[in-house]
């Protein structure tokens, strides 16, 4: 199993030099970079190529509406070479509020797109001329969209890497199958070891069935805010407004994919009050009406022997890499004493 953290993007320039090269000296073996509608993620990997030498990157992930198929798979190729081979593609459909109400695109056909950009990319790591005919996609543009000069071209480039490993964000079921099909890897959200298998089970293992043999083994990335402690299970309560946001106000009342996971749960009731609550307008109460299992299922927090449990049912759900972030008092101390654990396992 190997060990992830996440930066920030808003985190100024001088901190994350800093960050990066005590992530390394703890024993983080992944940095992941998250891209919303602040600073890109593709900048802070470029500088944090720069500034590591062992650790691998991770986009954690950059949105398949940002950007063009080429660009994307341009993007990787160049964060790849400059990071000498470190470089993981980390992408999902995010949601309506930031596609429609960031980038002016709609929200149409995320697992179709999802599919082809997969395609896509993976004929440009190869220096294949692209000429795809998809239904969402289709390069050369034909000529009666456009001049007409378009051509099937090929990377200018000969990438380190002919197949840059591809992880999905994903939640729903269908979403869910088409990273276990096609991808490397799956990054869930409120992923609870233990509960996982009855909202995801079906759809990974119906993937997985359809998985071409060529494919490296699957990689699932999951993790969330971890202390280590005999003394810091009030920690998991850092979490409780951030998470409440997800239940109660991500998307709509009919489309919450992060609603819909803690109902598979078996939280009906508690999701539905949580999300009526919130979009009522009544946050604190929303708030407090959040299952405090979810908190603890959703964390790693506790004493050594108690992260020892966790990690291993996050192991034996088939968690390839628990991605991490501090929240206690000493947040390097703790790296260094869970990558201990992680590594032990």
């Amino acid at each position: 199993m190997k060990l992830a953290v996440g930066i920030d993007p808003r985190t100024d320039i001088g901190s994350i030099r800093t960050l990066a090269a005590e992530y390394e000296r703890a024993g983080v073996d992944v940095i992941s970079v998250p891209e919303s509608y602040g600073f890109d993620a593709v900048s802070i990997l470029g500088l944090l190529a720069g500034v590591t030498e062992r650790v691998e990157l991770m986009s954690g992930i950059v949105s398949i509406y940002s950007r063009t198929p080429a660009l994307l798979a341009m993007t990787a190729a160049g964060l790849d070479q400059v990071s000498d081979g470190r470089f993981t593609l980390g992408i999902g459909a995010s949601g309506p509020q930031v596609v429609e109400g960031w980038h002016g695109l709609a929200y149409d056909a995320p697992l179709g797109r999802t599919r082809e950009i997969i395609e896509i990319v993976r004929t440009v790591w190869r220096r294949e001329h692209l000429d795809h005919a998809g239904r969402r996609y289709t390069v050369p543009l034909p000529k009666e969209q456009g001049t007409g000069a378009g051509k099937p071209l090929k990377l200018l480039h000969r990438p380190l890497r002919p197949q840059i490993p591809v992880l999905v964000a994903a939640l729903g079921p269908k979403n869910v199958e088409l990273a276990a099909e096609v991808a490397e890897g799956w990054i869930p959200f409120l992923h609870i070891p233990e509960k996982a298998d009855r909202v995801w089970g079906p759809a990974v293992a119906a993937g997985l069935a359809k998985r071409d043999e060529g494919l490296s083994p699957f990689q699932v990335v999951s993790g969330g805010p971890m202390a280590v402690g005999a003394d810091v299970e009030h920690l998991r309560e850092l979490d409780r407004a951030h998470l409440t946001f997800y239940v109660g106000a991500m998307g709509t009342r009919e489309a919450n994919f992060y609603n819909r996971v803690v109902r598979g749960y078996g939280w009906e009731a508690e999701a539905e009050k949580v999300q009526d609550l919130y979009l009522e307008g009544h946050v604190a109460e929303a708030t407090a009406a959040l299952p405090a299992p979810l908190l603890e299922g959703t964390s790693l927090i506790g004493d050594e022997a108690y992260l020892r449990d966790r990690l291993q049912a996050y192991q034996d759900d088939g968690v390839t890499v628990v991605q991490v972030t501090p929240v206690g008092a000493d947040p390097m101390n703790d790296l260094r004493r869970f990558a201990e654990i992680v590594h032990a396992l």
